[in-house]
């Protein structure tokens, strides 16, 4: 890497399309310069149009739930949740207590698999023996010579050996987080019946026969899982902190400033009623704090003000824009003034055309968070979920749940208790200095505790209200004739909100805002580029491979810590690292997740 103005720069164009993780249709197209060894262009593109704005319309909303479990099949049940939020605020509903408590089990489940799943058979590939040795044969000569620090623990004496363990199909890691996946993929459908489609997971509650087996057989698995943690967590601090001294600089690989939003987790029943008349006050007490992060500093945990900073905007989308048609929402129910460009107030209007990065390049809309204090319009990102929730909880030091999770102010403490195989630990997650690459891997593999400590808690809770005989698990409702809803969650990559408007009984507008349109988005209208995008810019190449024989692994370790979803074939077409080979234009079809 070298940044001399004296040398000149070697631009190669190289495309990455369709990348693995997001059902084939995530494209990075870049700009590399060889000669100062780093990025200097890039594009990130999407040729798939889904549609669930376009075809919620006129649907009962009854169905919502079930309708938008199907955004996605890994995490539809994010998806249900968070549409079942917005439901209960639209119909006026609050679910009973025990009811909240399975909803909280069942996404702290779905948190566990996915994130053990991604991180140590998806992510972890990238950190592995055969991807080191093919891209960073020094890194992996200095990786035998170098001791685990926590081998006692976890049982891998050298970096190499914990390399070794994580190589797709054979390493004894990824075997073994294999089996930790079906454990809480059991324990998810203990409480909410299948995944990813929920069937016991209704607006009013659940269908869910609660009782002291049903948690104790979660708690079983439970049990296990943590034991498997205790191993996990060192074994990745180990891997990731070598990454930073085998590799000075390394902090600046997918770096880009600190703007992190987090829409929260876990409701608290005692005080969440679903009105948005209350909503800053319940959204506060949610057990994974809402908020906003910037220049690492927290400037709202308010889900209203969340809610009224939301922006849409086009740019380089192929949408035309909708200036001008029907403002669905004036004001929000407290009379606050609700922007044209906000989800309740969107306009779907599809215009396919072909691909071209000095116009519109992408099905992914740009939403942006507007700062009313500054009148930025900003590309917020999730860090792949784990670190923006982390960040905004820590810094915000209201979680403390029984002794398990406690928010310090500038970290968040998480206690696992003794398991068959290892004792009683404490384990912290500290702000880091940096929003990147590695930072946002490490926080999902700390998240994982976090979500089986806090289902601890839930546990406990629920039992409490089965051995008090508060059974009932489901609360009527009436569908009323007008109304607005908004829900907020984090799915497992970061922030999720669906906004529904009903008229007639009926939907008239529905807009589920996921994490990917906040990571994926291209450049909007003020030409500011998405978060994939700005983390690609500007990254240094370490790799030590040429560029006849590169293989992008700085860049696809920075797409791939954002957590982009499903996993697909990746192809490079690159011929001789001299011409882009143009695979297709982009299909008629909206926006992914």
């Amino acid at each position: 890497m070298n940044d001399s103005p004296e040398i000149p720069p070697k631009l190669v164009e190289m495309v990455w399309d369709p990348v693995t993780r997001i059902v084939g249709s995530l494209g990075i197209h870049t700009k590399i310069d060889f000669a100062r060894r780093r990025v200097a262009e890039c594009y990130c593109t999407s040729s798939i149009f889904r549609g669930y704005s376009v075809f919620m319309k006129g649907k009962d909303p009854r169905d919502a739930h079930q309708i938008t479990s199907r955004i996605c099949g890994i995490c539809g049940d994010n998806h249900a949740t968070c549409a079942v939020y917005a439901q209960n605020m639209a119909f006026g509903v609050k679910p009973p207590h025990v009811a909240e408590w399975i909803i909280n089990l069942a996404e702290a489940a779905e948190y566990m698999f996915d994130h053990n799943l991604y991180q140590d058979n998806l992510v972890g590939v990238d950190f592995s023996e055969v991807l080191v040795k093919e891209t960073n044969p020094g890194v992996w000569e200095k990786a035998q010579r170098t001791e685990a620090p926590h081998a006692a623990i976890h049982g891998f004496r050298t970096v190499a050996n914990i390399m070794r363990a994580l190589n797709p199909f054979e390493g004894a890691f990824y075997l073994e987080a294999l089996q930790m996946s079906r454990l809480t993929r059991e324990m998810f459908s203990l409480m909410e019946g299948r995944h990813p489609h929920p069937s016991t997971l209704y607006p009013g509650g659940v269908g869910t026969n609660p009782g002291t087996q049903l948690f104790n057989e979660y708690l079983v698995r439970l049990l296990r899982y943590i034991d498997f943690l205790k191993r996990c967590v060192p074994m990745h601090d180990d891997l990731f902190d070598f990454f930073y001294e085998a590799l000075p600089g390394y902090e600046e690989v997918g770096r880009r400033r600190v703007m992190l939003g987090c829409w929260g987790s876990f409701q608290n029943p005692d005080a969440c009623d679903f009105r948005y008349e209350t909503m800053s006050e319940w959204g506060r007490e949610m057990y994974v704090t809402p908020g906003i992060v910037l220049d690492g500093k927290l400037i709202t945990t308010d889900l209203v003000d969340i809610n009224l900073g939301i922006r849409v905007l086009l740019g380089s989308s192929f949408y035309d824009e909708w200036e001008g048609s029907e403002m669905f929402v004036t004001h929000d129910p407290l009379g606050n003034a609700i922007d044209p460009g906000h989800p309740w107030n969107q306009t779907t209007l599809p215009r396919p055309q072909k691909r071209n990065f000095s116009k519109n390049y992408s099905w992914v809309m740009s939403p942006r968070w507007f700062d009313k204090s500054t009148g930025d319009h900003l590309a917020l990102d999730t860090g792949g979920g784990p670190l923006a929730r982390f960040w905004v909880t820590a810094l915000a030091g209201k979680i403390d749940l029984g002794g398990y999770v406690r928010s310090t102010g500038q970290s968040v403490k998480i206690n696992l208790p003794k398991t068959a195989n290892h004792d009683a630990v404490e384990l912290e997650w500290k702000i880091p200095r940096w929003s990147n690459t590695l930072e946002r891997d490490r926080a999902r593999t700390y998240f994982q505790a976090y979500a089986a400590a806090a289902a601890l808690y839930f546990i406990d809770q629920a039992l409490g209200e089965v051995h008090a005989g508060r059974l009932k698990t489901w609360n009527e409702f009436k569908v009323p004739k007008e109304a607005i809803g908004c829900g907020f969650h984090e799915a497992v990559r970061g922030a999720l909100s669906h906004h529904m408007v009903i008229r007639d009984g009926r939907i008239a507008n529905y807009h589920p805002y996921p994490p990917t349109p906040w990571n994926a988005s291209p450049r909007d209208r003020f030409g500011v580029p998405g978060p994939y995008e700005d983390a690609v810019m500007n990254t240094p190449i370490f790799e030590e491979n040429g560029e006849d024989k590169f293989q992008g692994i700085d860049i696809m370790r920075t797409v791939r810590s954002f957590d982009p979803c499903l996993p697909c074939g990746v192809h490079m077409y690159t011929g001789s690292a001299k011409t882009i080979t143009v695979r297709h234009s982009p299909m008629f079809g909206a926006q992914v997740r």
